[in-house]
């Protein structure tokens, strides 16, 4: 089969990517490298550039490769970075989005997997999070993940359109970029590996769900045959605060960090986990991989990048 992964040179991208060409399908990819790296692609891949935003080149991209089913990662993936500017995150996750529905439409695509947050939740009222949770999103990022999954829907109804949402949890992994605002495991691991000081935003009592990038990709591909027209939690269901984080991450790496505390960000949510027993229904799907075990590969990849 014939896959269209757009995003697939970035974090999650690029692992979806390794795992589809594993499983024996051909694999084109749109990416336009703003923050995905051509070097995370295998070369059995076929990469096309382009951008998700760039409707017309989107559309001869499609034309051309002929996909059977699209794996829709490319996006403005920070919270942060959406309040500081969000109609650029709006054009990038809302606008490019429906670009890519409007291109699987005209062009006969079967089914899209679509990379969505549980940001879509906002606060939560208990935990764990399950999927019939009121969605009232905090972030401008979370709005319009929340407005795509509108879409996808409504592509369902009118056109025929089948799909599977993702709602991911904090995923976390090699190829996670730990440089400027990545994710709080990529910024703090690539900072204890170049012996510099960590900067924790509040208390460090805060929680989030981890999960692993590669059991993320296996969602993905799960998802292709299972799981029709559903909206699914992609989580471990454990919460981990980020000063268990900081502790994993020096003992795995034999370094104590210095850690400088700064005024907690407004805004953000204090406790986060998933629940998960949807996804494993429908998808047959739940995680394995501890946040130690996760961690430990994460540490031995950043390693090996600097020929430790």
């Amino acid at each position: 089969m014939k896959a269209l992964v757009t995003g697939g040179a970035g974090f999650i991208g690029s692992h979806v990517v390794d795992l589809l060409l594993e499983r024996g399908w051909e694999v084109a990819v749109v990416d336009n490298l703003s923050t995905g790296r051509e070097e995370n692609l295998d070369k059995r891949a076929v990469f096309c550039g382009g951008d998700v935003c760039d409707a017309v080149g989107l559309d001869a991209v499609f034309c051309r490769e002929k996909p059977e089913v699209v794996f829709h990662l490319a996006a403005q993936t920070n919270a942060r970075t959406s309040l500081k500017v969000p109609a650029e995150d709006a054009v990038t996750n809302l606008v490019g989005s429906i670009n890519v529905l409007e291109c699987c439409r005209r062009h006969g695509v079967r089914k899209v997997v679509y990379s969505s947050s549980c940001a879509v939740y906002g606060v939560p009222v208990g935990l764990p999070v399950k999927e019939t949770h009121l969605l009232a999103p905090v972030f401008p990022y979370g709005c319009s993940k929340r407005a795509v999954e509108d879409y996808l829907w409504v592509y369902r109804e009118l056109y025929g359109l089948d799909f599977v949402a993702l709602r991911y949890a904090n995923v976390y992994g090699p190829r996670q970029d730990g440089r400027g605002e990545g994710g709080v495991i990529a910024v703090f691991a690539d900072r204890i590996s170049e012996g510099a000081a960590l900067e924790l935003k509040g208390d460090g009592l805060q929680t989030r769900d981890f999960v692993f990038v590669k059991e993320v990709a296996e969602a993905n591909l799960l998802a292709v045959e299972r799981g029709s027209g559903k909206f699914l939690n992609i989580g471990s269901g454990k919460e981990t605060s980020v000063n268990e984080v900081v502790s994993l991450l020096s003992r795995l790496s034999g370094r104590v960090p210095e850690v400088r505390r700064g005024p907690a960000v407004k805004g953000e949510v204090r406790r986060m986990c998933l629940g998960v027993s949807l996804a494993k229904e429908e998808l047959g799907w739940s995680s394995r991989v501890s946040v130690e075990g996760g961690l430990l590969e994460t540490m031995e990849w950043l390693n090996k990048g600097r020929g430790r």
